[in-house]
């Protein structure tokens, strides 16, 4: 986060970056949805010295990742499954195809 962000923004982060890893993310893919997000919220609440257009005019992040999760009709990609397999030190994980893997974290 940068200098002289508020505790609020710095709680955010920090709920979108549990969030994403929870679902799955690498430490990293979490850091940095959480960053944009929060930049994007911070511009268009006017907290940030500049804001590119799209940032401003584009829809908000809120709604945008409710259309772009992954709860469509594949669900989470074998990688995100894994990832949480891994998290939760489901034995075999290596072996299992993305089906096998749903079962092992009980989604069927």
């Amino acid at each position: 986060m940068p200098r002289g962000s508020s505790s609020k923004r710095e709680r955010q982060y920090e709920h979108i970056k549990e969030s994403a890893l929870e679902h799955g993310e690498s430490t990293r893919r979490a850091e940095e949805i959480a960053a944009r997000t929060v930049n994007k919220e911070r511009a268009r609440a006017g907290e940030a010295r500049t804001a590119s257009r799209t940032s401003l005019e584009d829809m908000s992040s809120s709604k945008r990742g409710g259309q772009r999760s992954h709860s469509g009709a594949q669900g989470p990609t074998k990688e995100q499954l894994y990832n949480e397999a891994k998290q939760k030190n489901v034995e075999g994980r290596s072996h299992m195809n993305k089906a096998e893997l749903k079962r092992a974290l009980g989604r069927s």
